[in-house]
């Protein structure tokens, strides 16, 4: 397996040191939105929604999205020696290693047939975290990353958050052979999307998503956080050579409708894996917004480089230990972690009480109680 110099990639992905001109953060930076009070409680009904649908079809309380997932792995994060001070803050201020558990995705808050593809996400909860915590966090020692498999997100404010949120509900509980045709259609209107150069998020949230391997994709945090002193998007890329061969790679899912876990647990039963996990500073506020958590920033002016490594062994990537312990005793939330790295933007602060309350609703639900490990070693069995 491939191990990459990091100073290598850093000289690589940053020939003329943009990364000198990252700017620092200030308050006056972020805008609260008209209303995002109320646009919290709108979200926070609307997720409950989602999962009273649910729970009321299947008497098993969900999260209200990102419900299915793929895959639990259980690994390493390593934080690369030499980063220079820009890259060198908040969890990356200095080289060491954490466990981590990282949960592969897709957004729904229904547990449907893969046959229906939707956008991918990865959740990581990184263990043995000290420092000043962000607010709900205090006591914990985790840090998470909340991605998807997209540079932007799919709306530009917290109002429009919710509208598309809304969209979603709506579509809960509806009949999985019409979600099925419906995918067939947004798929092929997607490709003709991607053919001339671009990505439709609405398209891909109503099941345009190509029926490919979710091991071969980018995933992002898509709004920005800070990031020390600075401000940046983070993106896991896949960097072994096995994961590589899996980029764009197909899944066939007929007459499977948990292909996608299949293919994950298959992965993983006799292969390793590595990724990079890239951070993209913010350089120019015009290009790289806050409170536009649509924008995509151009990597043509800041590009987005490695400052760690994720690095997992091969492993039984699904179990009833594994859905136990991850899938019912733990929540993942831009808001479990360090103040170093708080969320940014309208987007991020209304998913603060929503992502809390949702949480709380499911383990309530379930007779369960949901917290933060300070371990990870239940789960590096099989």
């Amino acid at each position: 397996m491939s191990h990459p110099d990091p100073h290598a990639s850093f000289d690589r992905l940053n020939p003329v040191g943009v990364v000198s001109s990252a700017l620092r953060y200030e308050p006056g930076f972020e805008h609260p939105e008209d209303g995002e009070a109320q646009t919290t409680q709108a979200l926070i009904d609307t997720l409950g929604k989602i999962q009273g649908v649910v729970q009321h079809d299947t008497g098993h309380a969900e999260r209200a999205v990102h419900a299915k997932s793929h895959g639990i792995l259980v690994g390493e994060l390593e934080v690369f020696e030499g980063l220079p001070l820009p890259l060198a803050q908040g969890l990356f201020a200095e080289p060491r290693r954490y466990p981590l558990v990282m949960r592969f995705s897709t957004l729904p808050g229904d547990i449907l047939d893969d046959r229906v593809s939707t956008p991918r996400g990865l959740a990581i909860k990184i263990v043995g975290v000290e420092g000043p915590r962000l607010p709900g966090s205090e006591g914990a020692t985790t840090q998470d990353f909340v991605l998807v498999n997209g540079p932007a997100f799919g709306a530009p404010t917290a109002k429009a958050f919710l509208g598309t949120l809304k969209q979603l509900a709506a579509t809960t509980d509806k009949a999985p052979g019409a979600k099925k045709a419906l995918s067939s259609v947004t798929r092929a209107a997607e490709r003709v999307v991607e053919a001339f150069g671009g990505v439709s998020p609405t398209l891909l949230t109503l099941g345009g998503q190509p029926e490919t391997n979710p091991l071969g994709d980018n995933y992002y945090t898509q709004t920005p956080l800070l990031y020390g002193l600075y401000m940046a998007k983070l993106c896991v890329v896949p960097s072994s050579p096995e994961l590589q061969a899996l980029v764009k790679a197909p899944v066939n899912l007929k007459d499977k409708p948990n292909g996608l876990r299949e293919a994950v647990v298959e992965f993983f039963r006799t292969n390793g894996a590595e990724w990079e996990l890239r951070v993209q500073l913010c350089t120019d506020l015009d290009t790289m917004p806050i409170e536009d958590a649509s924008k995509v920033w151009p990597e043509d002016e800041t590009p987005y480089v490695a400052v760690a490594r994720v690095r997992v062994q091969p492993q039984l990537a699904w179990s009833p230990e594994r859905y136990q312990a991850v899938e019912e005793a733990m929540s993942f939330s831009p808001w479990h972690g360090l103040s170093a790295h708080r969320p940014l933007g309208s987007v991020n602060r209304v998913r603060q009480a929503a992502y809390a309350q949702g949480a709380a609703r499911r383990a309530r639900s379930n007779g369960l109680t949901v917290t933060e490990p300070t371990s990870l070693d239940h789960l590096f069995v099989g």
